[in-house]
């Protein structure tokens, strides 16, 4: 004759291991969450800007994305940016614009450089306005963007982008949880420089400026992602975003002649970075190159 005693253990034991189980499955759930930051290479003028309308939403949609940063710098057709390119980008989905050698293109730009959405590359001399680095809050994180302009075959005079953002990165690293560099740079030594410089030290180095999409994307030893360049967004039969006939003639004769941005259809290059909650980490980098 069965115990009624010996039958309610058993279900309470079977009970207690399925508590177990659930309590088991979602401490696992929550390591394994995922913040999902993108980064959208170099908005080419109007054209460029539009592509970025047409196709950011859905890609956050889709790709579950927490955060953006888009780099605006040639949005104003080629060279700096406007208070119109900065109020669409926004309105595009960005969460922050950052910039590079062609910061000052437009002065329209000093009506809106210390908006906490753009920021500047950070070795300007000091007392230059606006910000080389935001501090931003996205699901209980706090997300430092800082960006940087190199100096390697770039004709601006900077400070040591390298000794500057180590000088920051010390300053910051024990009050944020992520840290994203956008270093704008012509030579891929000077990135990939960077990149091994701060590994282990941020979140994600990409580097934008040179406008092609490159197929390097990688966790680096220490920890840190890393891209020599995240790509363009903007007319894809073209020179780098420029008109190609322009560009032709500027090679062929050695004259100055004026750059326009190149017609017809867009190309969008982003990069994502998957982390992990836990551990602050890059998990996986997915490049996007949409319009081939």
């Amino acid at each position: 004759m069965l115990n009624n005693n010996n039958i309610s253990k058993k279900y309470q034991i079977r009970i207690l291991n399925i508590k177990k189980i659930i309590f088991r499955m979602r401490i696992f759930k929550k390591r394994g969450i995922i913040l999902k930051i993108i980064a959208v290479g170099d908005i080419i003028g109007t054209s460029g800007v539009k592509e970025l309308k047409n196709r950011l939403k859905k890609i956050k949609e889709e790709e579950k994305i927490d955060f953006t940063i888009v780099n605006g710098e040639n949005s104003a057709e080629g060279m700096g940016i406007t208070e119109k390119n900065f109020k669409d980008i926004l309105e595009a989905g960005a969460d922050v614009i950052t910039m590079g050698n062609h910061t000052w293109g437009k002065k329209d730009i000093f009506k809106f450089i210390d908006n906490p959405k753009i920021i500047r590359p950070i070795n300007y001399p000091e007392g230059v306005v606006g910000s080389g680095y935001r501090i931003y809050n996205c699901k209980n994180k706090k997300i430092a963007v800082i960006n940087a302009l190199g100096r390697v075959d770039i004709n601006i005079l900077t400070e040591n982008p390298f000794l500057i953002i180590k000088k920051i990165v010390k300053n910051i690293k024990n009050t944020v949880d992520l840290i994203f560099i956008d270093f704008h740079a012509e030579a891929t030594a000077e990135k990939v420089a960077m990149g091994n410089y701060l590994d282990g030290e941020v979140t994600a180095v990409f580097g934008t400026h040179t406008h092609i999409q490159t197929a390097d994307e990688r966790i680096l030893p220490k920890g840190t992602g890393y891209i020599t360049d995240i790509g363009m967004t903007g007319p894809k039969n073209s020179v780098i975003g420029m008109d190609i006939g322009a560009s032709l003639k500027r090679f062929e004769t050695a004259l100055p002649e004026r750059y326009k941005i190149a017609e017809g259809d867009c190309i969008f290059n982003a990069v994502i970075f998957e982390i992990e909650d836990e551990t602050n980490k890059v998990k996986n980098i997915k490049r996007i190159y949409l319009g081939k």
